[in-house]
């Protein structure tokens, strides 16, 4: 059983402008004015588009899979990050459950802390259901590190 996740505040911003929580662990930030981190965004972007047919819309769950706002209050990061890589099993109930192995999907290994901090974001309710309506600028050095991670030349 891996630690309890620390506090989904964030302390600091590192230069990529990733924000981190007291364990150095990805977190979210929202502005006053309710605009959200990049990697919030991002990470709504990405759920939306690879994690959305299991675990449902905004990260509430489904009848086939958990909700992962909930999941990511017992799950710390790297915790998140084993099941992701590695998949899960869990039978329980008569039930088989199985998450699978993502380790080789780039669509979601280059962007799994996007997808992290916005679950955690979820799992405070400090971003509403849906598309987050603002968001901070995108910084060039975000770009370079998608593109090496992806493989594309862009």
């Amino acid at each position: 059983m891996a630690e309890t996740p620390a506090d989904p505040k964030s302390v600091k911003k590192d230069d990529s402008g990733k924000y981190l929580d007291a364990k150095g662990d990805p977190t979210f930030n929202v502005a006053p004015d309710g605009a959200v981190d990049w990697f919030t965004y991002s990470g709504y972007r990405r759920y939306s588009s690879e994690c959305i047919v299991c675990h449902g819309p905004d990260a509430e769950g489904s009848t086939y899979a958990p909700a992962l706002k909930n999941s990511v209050k017992v799950l710390d990061y790297a915790e998140f990050y084993g099941i992701v890589v590695g998949g899960r099993q869990n039978v329980s109930g008569g039930q088989n459950k199985v998450m699978p192995a993502l380790g080789d999907n780039k669509n979601v290994m280059c962007y799994i802390d996007d997808i992290y901090v916005y679950l955690r974001a979820r799992s405070v309710e400090a971003v509403a259901r849906g598309r987050p309506a603002a968001h901070e600028e995108k910084l060039p050095k975000v770009t370079e590190t998608e593109h090496a991670c992806v493989g594309d030349k862009s």
